[in-house]
């Protein structure tokens, strides 16, 4: 990637819904040459998807949490079971005291709990730490001048 990619990805990432008319002229390139550069990061898995950020309380997902999952099996195969929790946002498998960290969206904390029972549903899993957030500072997307 070089600097002109790395420019039409910053600019994605503020408003994915850009014109590549208003993309070129960011960056000093045509149209034409705007979108082709950004259907090459497409093919190259640099742009994995075009997507709108929801604000979450605003779909009444005011609870937010990070689970600590510990288990008694290797989880590395339990990808599906836990993407078969909706209210999971991420799941990673992870070193350390843990498992398995996953990121949770409820609208309460009672539907909370019921997603930490679901969890103990899935195959291997014997424990769960829950933190709960009460304030986000931000939440930002990979910077690509990194």
């Amino acid at each position: 990637m070089d600097d002109t990619d790395r420019a039409l990805v910053a600019l994605l990432q503020q408003d994915a819904g850009q014109a590549y008319a208003a993309l070129g002229r960011a960056v000093g390139l045509s149209t034409a040459a705007a979108h082709e550069r950004v259907r090459k990061l497409r093919e190259r898995g640099v742009l994995r998807r075009t997507t709108v950020e929801v604000d979450p309380k605003a779909l009444g997902l005011g609870v937010l949490a990070f689970v600590m999952v510990d288990s008694s099996a290797w989880m590395g195969d339990s990808a599906g079971a836990f993407a078969a929790i909706p209210e999971i946002e991420e799941a990673h498998v992870i070193a350390g005291a843990a498992s398995v960290l996953v990121k949770v969206r409820t609208p309460t904390t009672e539907q909370l709990q019921d997603v930490l029972r679901r969890l103990y549903a899935i195959e291997g899993v014997n424990g769960t730490r829950a933190t709960v957030v009460l304030e986000s500072f931000f939440e930002r997307p990979p910077s690509p001048a990194l």
